[in-house]
């Protein structure tokens, strides 16, 4: 059911001077918040780095509330990684993600935050959940296997914004994003998602002159892009636009298959070799796209085009060669 109409809609925008918490920023989605936040002109953000604010930390992260008091907050703070590294610490992924969400819903709850948004993930919908992927979806089958446990977190926090919400009246709501890329993206090949790794890969295939690079899995299965500060957009549209205890999904309703992304990528670096495909490695979800009628007749839309920004973010991997997170 994607009827609005049972949804509370708010439309009163934030005011500039409003004490803004954005949680993890430094990440990817942080990054791109704080950037659109000092962009739009918001004078009181509050950010803090993990030496300064370990947000695992319960009794921290209450004193940093208590003397902050933040108005809003905005959740973009998380453990995450790609199928490898979900794969091999699976109890990290768990721990620290209920640790994290957490102590900051907890705190923003007891201190009177205003209003709070949690950043989900579109792995927390079933393995084999229809496509494309509606809100509905949640809790109606088995999860992907490879990141199950990050996705259990996940859930988990949907549903403590849920309890809150009923139990309390407090002003949480929850956003699914699809995979994400962007200037800032992780590149280590060993925990990064597969476009940031496909970047890598092309790159210094192209300047050690390989004949051919190597992608895991059979090609096949489709994923849909976001760029990050089209999230971003979204996300703070939502903070003036959505109240609600549904989840609301953030993606472009457009997906590609692993094989036409590798060309894609391909195609942007300049690499002329080859492209193979180990099928020995797990290809994880056959196809993840999300149904995002929801957000589009609320009225946003993604604004860039996937060949655009994988342009932007191989430019921002040139320019930053020695910053990266390798």
């Amino acid at each position: 059911m994607n009827n609005l109409s049972r949804f509370s809609i708010s439309r009163h925008p934030i005011p500039h001077h409003a004490r803004i918490y954005v949680a993890g920023h430094r990440g990817l989605v942080g990054a791109a918040l704080l950037h659109h936040l000092e962009h739009a002109g918001f004078e009181n953000l509050l950010v803090r780095t993990h030496s300064q604010l370990d947000l695992t930390q319960q009794v921290a992260v209450r004193n940093f509330f208590a003397i902050e008091q933040p108005e809003y907050v905005l959740i973009a703070a998380a453990k995450v990684g790609g199928i490898q590294a979900n794969d091999s610490y699976p109890a990290d992924f768990i721990r620290d993600n209920l640790q994290i969400q957490t102590n900051l819903i907890e705190a923003a709850y007891c201190t009177g935050v205003k209003k709070l948004l949690f950043l989900g993930s579109s792995c927390i919908y079933p393995k084999l959940a229809p496509q494309p992927m509606r809100e509905e979806a949640l809790l109606t089958g088995p999860l992907e296997p490879t990141n199950e446990w990050y996705a259990i977190a996940k859930i988990a926090g949907i549903k403590m914004c849920q309890a809150y919400r009923k139990q309390f009246g407090f002003n949480a709501i929850s956003a699914m994003p699809t995979n994400l890329y962007g200037p800032g993206d992780n590149f280590n090949l060993d925990n990064s998602h597969v476009l940031p790794a496909l970047i890598r890969k092309f790159h210094e295939a192209k300047m050690q002159g390989l004949p051919t690079v190597t992608v895991w899995g059979t090609g096949t299965p489709r994923r849909e892009f976001l760029h990050v500060d089209d999230l971003a957009s979204a996300l703070w549209f939502l903070m003036g636009h959505y109240d609600s205890s549904e989840i609301i999904n953030i993606g472009v309703g457009e997906d590609v298959s692993i094989r036409e992304l590798a060309e894609m990528v391909k195609q942007v670096v300049g690499y002329t070799g080859d492209l193979v495909f180990d099928t020995e490695k797990p290809d994880g979800t056959p196809r993840k796209l999300l149904d995002v009628s929801r957000l589009h007749q609320l009225g946003w839309k993604a604004q860039i085009p996937l060949l655009e920004g994988i342009e932007t973010t191989y430019r921002w991997f040139l320019d930053n060669q020695g910053d990266y997170r390798q």
